[in-house]
């Protein structure tokens, strides 16, 4: 998998290349990463790369013809991403369709945001949630490590992604480690017991129960057996 991100900063992004499951995806050839500053785009001697917008306002806009030029630069791509907060929100689902992917270019805007024409030649627009930030450089790494996790060969147990929060529509389980007991708080005994289909069972009614209590909205979307439906309505 190869991505490429356009910033203005690209130093706000490759010291997060260095470091755990990432770098090590990296060194191995699992990933590859690209990053690209805009303002190597620009014409003209102050390497310009914003300007007022038209009709008036507060702050400054990227300017299209720098940003598409660093578009272009990054060459065939399966999906050009715009990190933006009036895209469609990022959940696990379109993770596991952007992992299946080659080739990904982040679009990092700052400022006031990007020309709007700049939105003709992306292939989505992409928002890691309802609040705004000085620039789309936090929602390329969410984005990044979110779907290059998903990888093959990025985590060695693949079954442990395809256990995690969302990957079946639910929250997670709760996960318990040593020591067995810390200032009173001990860890169910059923995970102690050695009996693997019962703890399957007590994890997959946890999970449900996570959701019912913390995240509800998430099971009307989620797949549902009849076991699923009587151990919610035990619990009502």
């Amino acid at each position: 998998m190869k991505y490429t991100v356009l910033t203005l900063f690209p130093n706000l992004i490759r010291p997060w290349l260095e470091e755990s499951l990432i770098a090590k995806a990296l060194e191995r050839g699992l990933l590859e990463v690209e990053v690209h500053d805009i303002r190597e785009h620009a014409t003209d001697k102050h390497r310009t790369v914003d300007d007022t917008p038209y009709g008036g306002g507060a702050g400054m806009v990227m300017r299209v013809d720098v940003v598409v030029k660093a578009i272009e630069a990054a060459g065939p791509a399966d999906e050009v991403i715009l990190l933006s907060p009036a895209g469609r929100p990022f959940d696990q689902r379109m993770a596991e369709e952007l992992a299946a992917k080659q080739h990904l270019v982040l679009v990092c805007g700052r400022y006031e945001g990007i020309d709007a024409r700049v939105e003709r030649f992306v292939t989505r627009e992409v928002s890691i949630g309802d609040y705004v930030l000085m620039g789309g450089e936090l929602g390329a790494l969410v984005l990044l490590e979110a779907t290059s996790r998903l990888v093959p060969g990025v985590i060695k147990e693949a079954e442990s992604h395809r256990q995690d929060s969302f990957a079946q529509g639910l929250l997670d389980y709760p996960h318990y480690t040593r020591p067995p007991e810390f200032r009173g708080l001990g860890v169910p005994e059923i995970l102690t017991s050695g009996h693997h289909a019962k703890i399957a069972e007590w994890r997959r009614k946890q999970a449900l129960l996570r959701t019912k209590q913390r995240r509800p909205d998430l099971l009307e979307r989620a797949e549902l057996t009849p076991k699923d439906l009587a151990w919610l309505e035990e619990e009502a």
